[in-house]
C-alpha cells in the first residue's frame, strides 16, 4: 500500500481553491495570471494519453518555466488568430496520489468545452491533470502540470492552456 499524505481541512480547501482559481482565470481569459499558478521552474505539458503511457516526448504544448509560459501568453494575446469562442474548464476535486519529497502528487479530471456564437457547445477534450504541487507560505503552487488528454484526435486546435 502506498503512503498517501493527509491534509487537514484548511489545506484541502486551499488545494481545491488553487484548482478552481486556475480554471476560472483561464475561463475568464485572464492569461497574464496563468504563470502565477506555477513555480518559476515549473513544467507544463499537454500530452495525448498514448504518448504519456509510452513516455514519448511529443506534446501538444510544452513550457519549461514561467518565462516560457509568459511567452505562450504573449502568443495567445498578440499572435494567435482564432475565431471568437468561449472555453470552459470543468475540474473535479483534487485527489492525493502520493508524495515526492516535499511535493504532493495530485490528480484531477478535467473537461474542456468550447462554445462558438450560434453553435452548440462541444467537447474539446477530456483528460486528467497529473500534478506535482508545492506547499509554500501562501498556500499551494504547481511545480508540474501534465494534462493528459484521452483521445488522439481533437475537434479543434488547442492554443490556450487547459
Amino acid at each position: 500500500m502506498q503512503f498517501l499524505p493527509r491534509l487537514g481541512a484548511d489545506d484541502r480547501f486551499a488545494l481545491d481553491d488553487l484548482y478552481q482559481a486556475y480554471a476560472t482565470a483561464l475561463d475568464e481569459q485572464r492569461y497574464d495570471d496563468w504563470p502565477g499558478f506555477f513555480r518559476d521552474d515549473a513544467l507544463y505539458r499537454i500530452v495525448p494519453k498514448d504518448n504519456f503511457d509510452l513516455q514519448l516526448p511529443i506534446a501538444l504544448m510544452h513550457c519549461e518555466g514561467r518565462l516560457m509560459m509568459a511567452d505562450r501568453v504573449t502568443a495567445i494575446k498578440e499572435a494567435a488568430m482564432i475565431r471568437p469562442r468561449h472555453l470552459r474548464r470543468f475540474v473535479t476535486p483534487a485527489r492525493l496520489a502520493g508524495a515526492e519529497g516535499e511535493l504532493l502528487r495530485v490528480r484531477a479530471n478535467v473537461l474542456l468545452v468550447e462554445t462558438l456564437h450560434h453553435q452548440s457547445t462541444r467537447l474539446v477534450l477530456s483528460g486528467v491533470y497529473h500534478d506535482l504541487v508545492e506547499r509554500n507560505g501562501e498556500g499551494f503552487r504547481l511545480a508540474e502540470r501534465i494534462c493528459v488528454y484521452d483521445s488522439l484526435l481533437l475537434p479543434d486546435s488547442v492554443v490556450e492552456p487547459v
